[in-house]
């Protein structure tokens, strides 16, 4: 008898496709066997954003690679899981070859969502505020119809070069680098706990982008979570229709 799906899960910030290769594809490994793992009772799976490190799609060509991972999407998606995908700082430019291919759904904004007895916040995690401007003005252009349009006249031998140097070279310079900051400190929590003001009933904020795993309680039951990373922390997160949980994948699980 099939076990009836009722679990969601949620990952993020997996860079597939970061230098260097060789550990990009192990990292790819790991995934799929997650993704396996889960699979007979994955109702839905949210993938928070940067999934792949880099990540743009021409109308008939999109990046070389990856195809255990997506190869392993089209089977969850074929075998009834729901699958959703949110552009990360990374992947910005997801169009529609995820939703035509598999029925994906892709979430350019943040959602609020009611999973069983709780309310949701679904967001990548990233510029939350307006302190820095100049990121956001990046973010915006990134997704600028004109300039997309712009950016797909290059070649993509030309333009796949230039995002993973862009990659390398930025990659130290961002949060993802540094450790947990206190509660005081991080953007996410201080971005939930306002949020909280005008919109009270939203019980967990759930977030990627930090690489940094953490579940932190903000008072009243609601928490703040975000979902670590795939390169040194493997974790994801689980709700089951009443609990949510943070976990760390078990490679020989």
């Amino acid at each position: 008898m099939t076990e009836k799906k009722e679990h969601i899960y949620f990952a993020s910030d997996m860079h597939l496709g970061m230098h260097p290769e060789d550990s990009s594809k192990e990292r790819e490994k790991l995934v799929v066997q997650w993704l396996h793992s889960i699979e007979h009772n994955a109702k839905e799976l949210w993938l928070l954003g940067d999934v792949f490190d880099y990540w743009f799609e021409y109308k008939k060509v999109v990046p070389r690679g990856f195809i255990r991972f997506i190869g392993k999407l089209a089977d969850l998606a074929d075998k009834g899981t729901e699958i959703h995908i949110f552009p990360g700082n990374h992947d910005v430019w997801f169009f529609d070859y995820f939703p035509d291919e598999i029925g994906a759904k892709i979430h350019h904004d943040p959602v609020i969502i009611k999973f069983g007895n709780k309310t949701f916040y679904l967001s990548h995690g990233d510029g939350l505020t307006k302190k820095d401007r100049i990121y956001l003005l990046i973010k915006s252009m990134f997704r600028n119809k004109f300039l997309q349009w712009c950016y797909a006249r290059i070649h993509p031998n030309g333009s796949s070069a230039f995002a993973q140097w862009w990659s390398r070279k930025s990659r130290y310079s961002k949060d993802m680098v540094h450790p947990f900051k206190g509660e005081e400190n991080e953007e996410q929590i201080l971005f939930s706990i306002s949020f909280l003001e005008k919109n009270p009933g939203i019980d967990l904020f759930i977030f990627g982008h930090r690489h940094v795993p953490y579940d932190i309680n903000i008072g009243n039951e609601k928490r703040v979570v975000c979902l670590g990373d795939w390169i040194s922390n493997f974790t994801y997160g689980i709700f089951d229709g009443t609990e949510f949980r943070l976990e760390k994948f078990s490679h020989n699980a």
